[in-house]
C-alpha cells in the first residue's frame, strides 16, 4: 500500500534536515591544497614590467587601489555574487580610492589622467568585475556626461557629493527595441511649462535601482534630436525593477526603467547634449575604461591560476611541473601582456588627442576577445574547482560575458573600426539598403 501524503512530506522534511540542513564545509577544510579567492593572491602578471612606462603618481595609485580592493572587496565578493546582492557597506570603502570622477578636473573629483583611470578600472576589476561596473557606470558614464555635457550650476550642485560617493548615478540610452542601433532610441521628451516630460522605457541600466540620479538619454518631440536630462529618484511616474536571473556581473543591479510623464525641470536639462553625437563625447572616454575592465579580469585570473597550480598537487608534484599547465599559463600571461600594451597605447592615443572612434572600438573588441580566451584556460587549469565562485575563475568567466557584449558588441565595434578603415558603413544588410532606395 502507497503512504500517505503526510508521510511522504514527513520523509521528505527528514530527508531535507538529514542531508541539506548543514551548512556547506569552509573552504580550507572542505578543499585544503589550495587558497580561494577570498585571500587575494599576490599580483603576478606584470612579466614585461609595464610599472615602468607609469608616472609614480600612476603607480602609487595603482598599489592604493590594489589594497582596497584585496582587503575591502575580496573577502566577500563570492557570497554576494552567488546572492546577486550588491555589498552596500563597501561603499565608503571605495570611496576611499578617490576613484569616482576619474578625469574630471575639480568639483571634489581626483583629476587623474586617462591612464591612471585606466589603471585603476584595471586594478578594481582585477578582483571583482562588478565593482568595476558599479564605478564605471557612476564615474565614466554619468558623472563624466555632467562633466561634459552639464551647466557650470550642473556641475557644481551634483559632482562633489557623486565623487565622494555620497550620491549614486546611473546611465541610462539603451532601450529594449534598441541595443546596438543606441542612436534610434524612442524615449521621448515634451516640453512643458518649466520643464520637459519624458515618456518610455530603458533596459539594462545598471546601479538604476538605488540611484539618486539618473542621467537619461530622450528624444525631443520638437526636434527630434537626443537631449540628456537628470532625473531624481522617487520623482512621479518613475519606476525601476530590477532585472533577474543574470549570469554575469550578478552583483550590479541592472534594472528596466519606465516613464510615464515624468516631470524634469529646465535646470535639470543637460545642455550639452543635442544630438546623439554628443553622447560620443562621453563614449569615447567609458570605452577606453571599458576595454581596461577585461585587462584587469585576466590579471585576476592569471594570478589565481598561478598560485593555484604551485599550491595543488596531483600524481605526486604540484600541478605548475606539468608541462601542458606551463603552455597554458604562458599563453594566458602573453595575452595579457598584448592587452595591456594595447590599453596603455589606447590611452596614449587619448591624451595626444589623436584617438579616434575606431581605435576605440578596437581596441575594446581585441582585448575582450582576447579575454575570452584567456579566462577559458584559466577555467581548463583549475579543473573542478574552476567551476566554484570561491576560486575567481569561475566567477570571471561569467562576469567577462556581459562586458564582451556592453559598450558595443564585438561585432558593432568590429564594425565601427571596419568603417573608418575603408570609408564604408556595413551596419545595416545590403539588401535591406538597396530596398529602402528604391
Amino acid at each position: 500500500m502507497a503512504p500517505s501524503i503526510q508521510n511522504q512530506d514527513d520523509a521528505s522534511k527528514n530527508f531535507k534536515t538529514s542531508y541539506f540542513g548543514l551548512p556547506a564545509l569552509d573552504m580550507s577544510a572542505a578543499f585544503p591544497q589550495a587558497t580561494p579567492a577570498s585571500v587575494f593572491p599576490p599580483c603576478a602578471s606584470d612579466y614585461y614590467q609595464f610599472d615602468d612606462l607609469l608616472t609614480h603618481e600612476e603607480r602609487a595609485f595603482r598599489i592604493k587601489v590594489r589594497e582596497v580592493m584585496e582587503k575591502e572587496v575580496a573577502p566577500i565578493m563570492a557570497q554576494y555574487w552567488e546572492k546577486a546582492e550588491f555589498p552596500f557597506h563597501v561603499i565608503p570603502k571605495l570611496a576611499t580610492m578617490s576613484v569616482a570622477g576619474g578625469t574630471i578636473k575639480g568639483y571634489g573629483c581626483p583629476g587623474l589622467s586617462i591612464t591612471g583611470s585606466a589603471i585603476a578600472t584595471a586594478e578594481v576589476a582585477r578582483v571583482d568585475a562588478s565593482c568595476s561596473t558599479f564605478i564605471l557606470v557612476h564615474s565614466s558614464l554619468a558623472m563624466l556626461t555632467i562633466a561634459l555635457c552639464g551647466s557650470e550650476a550642473q556641475k557644481q550642485n551634483y559632482l562633489p557629493s557623486l565623487a565622494q560617493f555620497r550620491t549614486i548615478s546611473c546611465w541610462g540610452l539603451t532601450e529594449p527595441d534598441n541595443g546596438s542601433d543606441a542612436s534610434s532610441l524612442m524615449t521621448t521628451a515634451t516640453k512643458v511649462e518649466g520643464g520637459w516630460l519624458l515618456d518610455g522605457q530603458k533596459r539594462w541600466i545598471g546601479n538604476s535601482t538605488f540611484a539618486d540620479l539618473l542621467v537619461i538619454f530622450a528624444r525631443n518631440t520638437e526636434t527630434n534630436q537626443i537631449n540628456g536630462f537628470i532625473v531624481k529618484k522617487d520623482v512621479q511616474g518613475l519606476t525601476v525593477t530590477k532585472i533577474e536571473n543574470k549570469i554575469g556581473l550578478r552583483m550590479v543591479q541592472n534594472g528596466d526603467i519606465v516613464f510615464k510623464k515624468v516631470f524634469v525641470p529646465d535646470e535639470d536639462r543637460l545642455p550639452g547634449v543635442n544630438s546623439f553625437q554628443d553622447t560620443n563625447k562621453v563614449l569615447a572616454v567609458s570605452r577606453v575604461m571599458v576595454a581596461w575592465q577585461p585587462i584587469g579580469i585576466t590579471m585576476g585570473v592569471y594570478d589565481m591560476c598561478h598560485r593555484y597550480l604551485k599550491e595543488r598537487k596531483q600524481f605526486g608534484a604540484p600541478l605548475a611541473a606539468f608541462q601542458i599547465n606551463q603552455e597554458k599559463l604562458v599563453r594566458m600571461l602573453g595575452n595579457i601582456q598584448a592587452m595591456f600594451l594595447v590599453g596603455w597605447r589606447l590611452c596614449k592615443l587619448y591624451e595626444s588627442g589623436k584617438m579616434t572612434p575606431g581605435h576605440a572600438s578596437l581596441g575594446k573588441a581585441w582585448i575582450t576577445l582576447k579575454a575570452r580566451e584567456t579566462v577559458s584556460l584559466g577555467r581548463e587549469l583549475l579543473g573542478g574547482n574552476g567551476i566554484l565562485s570561491d576560486f575567481l575563475v569561475a566567477k570571471a568567466f561569467c562576469d567577462l560575458e556581459p562586458i564582451y557584449t556592453y559598450e558595443g558588441t564585438y561585432d558593432i565595434n568590429s564594425l565601427v573600426t571596419g568603417r573608418e578603415i575603408t570609408g564604408i558603413a556595413s551596419f545595416k544588410p545590403a539588401a535591406l539598403t538597396r530596398r529602402s532606395r528604391l
